[in-house]
């Protein structure tokens, strides 16, 4: 059967289309608005995206004692000779709340099925001519091999490219951390450059991998690609 609409129509339908496929995989409290918001997608396990708060200071803590080990080698430290000290979790959150106002960065908690799990956060969001950040991320080896960083990385890129506005997200990763590298993979995103001596990571400056996706290489999201993965077996 022919389609008597005029091509404006049928791009305007397929543009729908495409947005309500979105809609059904994750759910935007706030339709339209970047920062603040929380986004929710999946089922078994719901992964929920909020901004960090204050109220979050115990299970944080909790999570961080019980990772220690865990996260240590991927956490980023204070090189030789800098400023930086150690610093409380109301500090923290009120840092990244400044830096949220100012549009540089979303600083998001991520929770399964209600519970305190992790962050992941976008961070030094570029306007101008770039439209650009990278996406940094950390989970509780409780919930770990359970498809949550994959799933809450692919929301929140989704979210910076149809709401944030963003063109260009960059994750960095270090040779050695299979488990994130197993991340961009399930994600399908591709490998764009080597980076030595990149950032001080677990008291040395360590080598990354950089990762990089563009809004004209997922039209339809990220999250979409995931759920292909999943279906395929990947």
């Amino acid at each position: 059967m022919s389609d008597d609409r005029a091509p404006g129509a049928a791009s305007a339908a397929s543009a729908e289309s495409a947005e309500s496929g979105r809609r059904e995989r994750m759910v935007v409290g706030v339709p339209g608005r970047a920062w603040p918001n929380e986004l929710v997608s999946g089922t078994d396990p719901v992964v929920r995206l909020r901004p960090i708060a204050r109220r979050d200071a115990r299970a944080w803590r909790s999570a961080r004692r019980r990772n220690a080990m865990w996260l240590g080698p991927w956490d980023a430290t204070a090189p030789p000779g800098s400023d930086a000290r150690p610093t409380s979790f109301h500090a923290l959150v009120k840092r990244l709340r400044r830096a949220a106002r100012r549009g540089t960065t979303y600083p998001f908690v991520v929770e399964v099925d209600g519970k305190f799990a992790g962050q992941v956060s976008v961070n030094n969001i570029v306007r101008g001519s770039a439209q650009f950040a990278s996406v940094g991320y950390w989970i509780d080896q409780e919930f770990a091999g359970r498809g949550v960083i994959p799933r809450a990385v692919a929301m929140v890129i989704d979210h910076c490219f149809f709401l944030g506005g963003l063109h260009r997200i960059e994750i960095c990763i270090r040779p050695e951390n299979s488990n994130s590298l197993r991340v961009v993979e399930k994600l399908g995103i591709r490998e764009v450059g080597y980076a030595p001596y990149f950032l001080h990571i677990d008291g040395e400056w360590r080598d990354h991998r950089i990762f990089a996706v563009t809004r004209e290489e997922a039209p339809r999201g990220v999250l979409v690609r995931l759920e292909q993965s999943v279906e395929g077996g990947s």
